[in-house]
């Protein structure tokens, strides 16, 4: 298949997501990009999440990383459904009895504004390397399959897509990305049961043999049952629920989605209906992997890795498969993007700049800082796909998941200090607790085999630096008798 006939399918994709953005966004304010006028059905959101938590990393490496690793993500996978729970029965309740537009206001009720801004710049830093990181993936393999043939450079087909999200999340905001991320989902998904159904009937494979297949080679073992090994299954499982915690339930690109519900019941459903079908569509994705690997054996293929789905879907299926599966790509794109983009300016502009509460500048003038915030963002996005594509690692959910046991363990260290402690830091030394944390954890991370000896770190590392944050702030801190008065001051 021709990749003008390729790159044709992604602009009439783009055009469908501007008339959405064109009917979702009049009217539209800060409000309305901000947190949606606080008016979101909860289905739709909680349908949408799912494309913005699983993105094109889990469309391709969730698949890709079945050679090495089998069904093992689905450890992790575990531990995010006991996140979510947690999230939707501790975390929302909060938020809703607060009335919060950026969920860090919590901080500065509990902490104070210096533990405020710091935890919004941790997830201004957090969301910006993740979802960079997200987007280079995909612009990558659209760059290999169709842009290149074009003779048009990395950095300009980077610029292109983000000019593409900035024109259709520029007014609406959060009020749009509900509905733009309920069609990119649908598509994803799709493309996701359709390549499955092909390959078994190509494979001419029943369900039931194809996971023996799966099985004779090695490819779908789920539980890991040495202790001294980083994918021990304990681990993993614990790691997961702390990294749903922090990538969602402690995440405002996740978060002001769910507060822009109606009301903290409806709120709950969908967080509880995403934690049951993230685990349903990851195994899905989990089991796509195995096929795809079943298939390149059979058809003696070379590419694995982050590689191999591309290259199965472009190169070896029908033509009608693959232009299902740019579609599928490019939907798992831009939700990871639009909803990043759109949630950075939201933290910049209410934690950073604290343009709710300026009074010398009119409705107006705050729309027109709120849009050029939201123009340094894209920026930003630009330069640090061009760092990720210098980089070029084969795997990127790998990178994506260490980088967050950076980033968030801080932000999961300041939001559990305050919910389950009556303690109250000293605001101005909090920031040096968030900082020295992750460096300690770098050097545990890295010299842990002196250390531990056999023992292995992994994707854990998140629940130490958390660890670290928790009891720094308790050194720093002193006892608080009312904290329920505490919260009304803040909020009154």
């Amino acid at each position: 298949m021709s990749a003008g006939f390729l790159f044709s399918i992604v602009i009439a994709y783009f055009i469908l997501l501007l008339a959405v953005a064109w009917k979702t966004s009049k009217n539209s304010n800060n409000e309305s990009f901000f947190i949606g006028n606080r008016n979101s059905n909860w289905m739709l959101v909680a349908f949408g999440m799912i494309g913005t938590s699983l993105s094109g990393v889990t469309f391709v490496s969730v698949p890709g990383a079945v050679g090495k690793d089998g069904f093992g993500y689905m450890q992790v996978v575990l531990g995010y459904m006991i996140g979510y729970l947690l999230i939707a029965y501790v975390l929302l309740p909060l938020y809703y009895r607060l009335k919060l537009t950026s969920i860090y206001g919590y901080l500065k009720t509990r902490m104070g504004m210096l533990s405020y801004k710091t935890g919004a710049w941790f997830f201004i830093l957090s969301r910006l390397v993740g979802a960079t990181a997200r987007l280079y993936l995909v612009v990558h393999i659209l760059q290999i399959t169709i842009l290149d043939s074009f003779g048009i450079p990395f950095w300009i087909s980077t610029l292109i897509i983000l000019v593409m999200i900035i024109l259709y999340t520029f007014e609406g905001g959060v009020k749009t990305i509900v509905w733009t991320d309920t069609l990119q989902t649908t598509c994803m998904l799709l493309g996701l049961i359709i390549c499955t159904i092909y390959l078994l009937n190509h494979m001419n494979m029943g369900v039931g043999e194809s996971l023996e297949a799966m099985r004779s080679s090695g490819l779908s073992q789920i539980f890991k049952t040495d202790p001294s090994k980083n994918d021990f299954f304990i681990k993993q499982i614990l790691a997961g629920a702390f990294i749903t915690l922090s990538m969602t339930g402690i995440d405002q690109e996740m978060m002001q989605k769910s507060i822009s519900v109606t009301n903290l019941k409806d709120s709950q459903k969908n967080m509880v209906s995403l934690a049951f079908i993230m685990v349903v569509v990851i195994g899905l994705f989990l089991y796509l992997g195995g096929l795809l690997h079943l298939f390149a054996a059979q058809e003696q293929l070379t590419a694995k890795g982050d590689a191999l789905f591309p290259d199965v879907a472009v190169n070896h299926m029908p033509p009608y498969i693959s232009v299902i599966f740019i579609v599928a790509l490019i939907s798992a794109l831009f939700p990871s993007a639009d909803g990043a983009m759109t949630a950075l300016t939201s933290s910049f502009c209410i934690d950073i700049a604290g343009l709710q509460r300026r009074t010398d500048m009119n409705e107006t003038q705050k729309k027109r800082f709120r849009q050029k915030v939201h123009l340094l963002v894209a920026l930003s996005f630009l330069l640090l796909v061009l760092m990720f594509y210098w980089i070029n690692d084969n795997s990127m959910i790998g990178i994506i998941l260490k980088l967050a046991g950076y980033t968030y363990g801080p932000l999961l260290g300041l939001f559990a200090f305050g919910i389950f402690t009556r303690r109250r830091p000293q605001d101005r030394l909090v920031p040096y607790v968030c900082f020295i944390a992750p460096i300690i954890c770098f050097f545990i991370d890295k010299y842990q085999s002196v250390l531990f000896g056999d023992f292995k770190i992994g994707l854990e590392l998140i629940i130490i630096n958390a660890a670290l944050t928790f009891i720094g702030l308790l050194t720093i801190s002193k006892p608080v008798s009312d904290l329920s008065q505490l919260e009304q001051d803040s909020v009154h």
